[in-house]
């Protein structure tokens, strides 16, 4: 029996009413400062570099008909606007779909919409500003005060919590994160004095993850949204490392109602360490995954030949569109719900 029926359109109206409505606020925020919007090609010889995001393969038959060619469909269109970037197009903006393999559920689905955007000679702390000034002009747009998801609310014009991870681990949990970032088993000791399981195969990361799961988490975005800052040199992924203490990067995460909702960087500039992060990133991936995707080269060459110093974001339209609207489900929110 199909799942699909045509009463599921009137039940979904009023979120795909204020999905319409998001998105053209968001579009008019960016248009408004004269940001170009861009579209860039969702076929990319490399999809990603992080260790845990998967892709879609495909395999694309060439102009000589003969040989193919493995393409992979583009979980964030960060790699070909940062060329754009150093081609001279200095803020830019895209709203897309974009696709990850394995992930579903309330807030999660393999396709989904995304807007990435970027400031040229500006850094991350422009890209907090722009995230405030952005869920404030999208909530006066759908007359709301509040943004809201599973009983939480979260008002967004009040101040906004801005949090160090550091400070989220002493505050929530009680470790000192910067004693521990390059000692496993300190790490591993404190993890377990606040009762949660470590095994002897957790690596570094792992607790790290283990600890934001169950002790950090659940408290952020509540009440006001909240900006986690500064995660640790090891997960920096494209971002810069404090030029004041290279031991975090200059990345942050916007929480609302408890909702991890977008991912920002002062973004690297440096050619030779990004190589290098992608080599140990695909290292770390084959061996747990048993699968690795090749290097953008033309990604490494646009960043030896500059890409300005800048700040740019991810960020889920989907769940920006849930906590607008109250939707306790992604598919809600989606035209046509999961494939």
């Amino acid at each position: 029996m199909a799942w699909w029926h045509p009463h599921q359109f009137e039940d979904q109206k009023p979120y795909l009413e204020a999905r319409m409505h998001v998105i053209k606020a968001v579009r008019a925020f960016f248009d408004d400062q004269d940001f170009w919007e861009v579209e860039t090609p969702i076929l990319q010889v490399c999809p990603v570099m992080d260790t845990h995001i998967h892709a879609f393969k495909t395999d694309i038959l060439g102009l000589d008909l003969q040989k193919e060619r493995e393409l992979y469909l583009h979980t964030s269109p960060e790699f070909a606007m940062k060329k754009l970037m150093v081609a001279g197009v200095k803020d830019l903006y895209q709203i897309c779909h974009v696709f990850r393999n394995g992930e579903g559920s309330k807030l999660h689905s393999p396709e989904f919409t995304m807007i990435e955007w970027y400031r040229s000679h500006a850094g991350y702390e422009d890209i907090m500003d722009d995230c405030v000034d952005l869920l404030r002009t999208i909530a006066k747009k759908l007359d709301i005060s509040e943004y809201s998801f599973n009983g939480h609310t979260a008002d967004p014009f009040k101040d906004w919590e801005r949090l160090s991870v550091a400070g989220a681990f002493e505050k929530y949990a009680d470790i000192d994160l910067a004693a521990a970032l390059e000692d496993r088993d300190r790490l591993a000791e404190a993890v377990a004095e606040q009762g949660i399981r470590v095994t002897d195969s957790d690596n570094w990361d792992d607790l790290f993850h283990a600890v934001m799961a169950e002790k950090i988490e659940p408290h952020l975005g509540m009440g006001v949204p909240t900006i986690l800052y500064d995660y640790p040199a090891s997960m920096a992924s494209l971002s810069r490392r404090k030029p004041d203490d290279t031991r975090f990067a200059e990345r942050f995460e916007l929480y609302v109602c408890g909702v991890e909702l977008a991912n920002a960087f002062g973004e690297l500039t440096d050619a030779k360490e990004q190589r290098t992060r992608f080599i140990e990133e695909m290292d770390i991936k084959e061996k747990l995954y048993g699968e690795r995707y090749p290097i953008d080269e033309e990604f490494l060459e646009a960043l030896e030949y500059g890409l300005p110093e800048s700040g740019g974001i991810a960020l889920g339209i989907d769940r920006l569109v849930m906590l607008a609207s109250g939707a306790d489900d992604i598919d809600k929110v989606l035209w046509t719900g999961k494939p």
